[in-house]
């Protein structure tokens, strides 16, 4: 499977010559280096309504001709800007045919802010995502807080790779998050939603280290930067 970080929360998996992205933020990104237009994808998946993670969903499936995955009244919202949807739920499984994608709880809040009208509109749960692909399980844990069910999630569910926010002010810091790495008992953690503002920026350099002092691997990704995990 090959794994490429886009920046920010926005992941994409490769795997039998298909691929899923999460949470596309990359026309709003300054640090991306790749564009929305030049995305191919079999699958979108949001974890949440927030524009940093959702801006360039819509303009992805179209341009692929793929569904959009996400909490039910997420996908209802996406599917008013002309998208395929699939709503799902808290601790349901979807078969992507090439993946299967299960959703988990994540501690977060989701709306959409209409500047214009100055309304918020609810847009379901946030979560995150186990991924089953390959023999392999992937967690995206989504825009988060420190929770005890990590423990839980991490024991019923062997992780190779986890993409954990490291940010601070919108979502868990490096502190808890080492926390969290523990209780998902990953093979290898990953940072990630740091840096792209100055409200979150970290030092993930430090955090890895602080890992590894904890008997944890982590690895730090630019946006660009791909990797290789071998199936099971």
């Amino acid at each position: 499977m090959k794994i490429t970080y886009h920046g920010h929360s926005c992941i994409q998996l490769h795997t039998g010559g298909k691929s899923l992205i999460i949470d596309p933020f990359l026309s709003g990104n300054a640090l991306a280096v790749v564009k929305p237009e030049d995305v191919k994808v079999d699958a979108v998946l949001l974890t949440h309504a927030h524009m940093d993670h959702i801006l360039d969903a819509a303009p992805i499936a179209k341009a692929n001709g793929v569904p959009v995955v996400s909490i039910v009244e997420l996908a209802a919202y996406m599917s008013w800007q002309g998208v395929e949807t699939v709503g799902m739920n808290m601790g349901g499984t979807y078969d992507l045919g090439f993946a299967k994608a299960k959703m988990v709880q994540a501690f977060h809040s989701s709306g959409i802010v209409d500047e214009a009208t100055k309304q918020i509109l609810y847009a379901g749960m946030p979560a995150g995502y186990l991924i089953f692909a390959e023999g392999l399980t992937i967690l995206h844990a989504g825009d988060t807080s420190l929770f005890s069910d990590m423990k839980l999630i991490g024991e019923r569910h062997p992780i190779d790779v986890v993409f954990l926010p490291i940010g601070d002010h919108y979502t868990m810091g490096p502190e808890d998050a080492l926390q969290a790495a523990e209780w998902y008992n990953a093979k290898l953690v990953i940072p990630v939603h740091h840096n792209t503002f100055p409200l979150i920026k970290q030092d993930a350099d430090l955090f890895v280290k602080q890992l590894e002092e904890r008997g944890l691997k982590g690895k730090v990704m630019a946006p660009g930067d791909s990797l290789e995990i071998e199936s099971k």
